[in-house]
């Protein structure tokens, strides 16, 4: 259980480089996490053609509503023609994508490409959980 429940923004930052927002996500991807990412996140694919990276570098537990989340979004940004990548080298969430059949849906990788890095990126927005 969160001791702190106060906090009522994402645990995220985002930034956008070029035409892709990179969106790094911190903490618990969990059922509390996931109410506050949903409405930011549907916001970010609500137009068209959204090109989106989810770095889950600085995550440390991912549960079901946590899933649920990223295949929204997953779902959401190819209904508009749009593009999700995951950018992930947890061993253990790499094993929940494996068990629950997800592996093959998203596309993963082990590092932020270089052209996305911070040193390369104009901040445009942050939110940070408190």
């Amino acid at each position: 259980m969160r001791e702190n429940l106060t906090p009522a923004t994402p645990p995220l930052t985002e930034r956008v480089v070029a035409e892709t927002t990179v969106v790094e996500l911190h903490g618990e991807l969990d059922l509390w996490a996931a109410s506050l990412l949903t409405a930011r996140l549907d916001a970010l694919t609500a137009g068209p053609c959204p090109d989106l990276v989810l770095d889950l570098r600085d995550v440390s537990f991912v549960d079901c509503s946590g899933l649920a989340v990223l295949c929204r979004v997953r779902t959401r940004a190819l209904a508009r023609h749009g593009r999700v990548r995951v950018v992930t080298a947890s061993p253990h969430f790499l094993r929940l994508l494996r068990l629950t059949g997800l592996a093959g849906v998203f596309e993963l990788y082990a590092s932020l490409p270089n052209s996305l890095s911070t040193t390369s990126a104009r901040a445009t927005a942050s939110v940070t959980a408190g």
